[in-house]
């Protein structure tokens, strides 16, 4: 009975650890669709001192710090080697 009762909180844990993750990768997509669409905006608008070179958009290092976070989060989430 005992190990039943530790399953179900098992099973209730990890379903609440994928929650967590489909609610962080759907906020993950929209923050970054609104970065990218601000740094079109702005750099539509103003291409900066040097027009003829493109630089490196702001938006590209908070999609990779942030999706190294994510990617963490997923590992927790979906991996079996990572059961705490």
């Amino acid at each position: 009975m005992i190990e039943e009762e530790n399953k179900t909180t098992k099973v209730k844990k990890l379903e609440r650890r994928r929650n967590v993750f489909k609610y962080h990768a759907l906020i993950y997509f929209v923050m970054n669709v609104i970065f990218w669409t601000m740094w079109y905006i702005t750099f539509k608008n103003n291409p900066g001192p040097n027009p003829g070179k493109f630089p490196i958009p702001w938006p590209l290092w908070i999609m990779l710090g942030w999706g190294i976070v994510l990617y963490i989060n997923y590992a927790r989430a979906y991996k079996k080697y990572i059961d705490k």
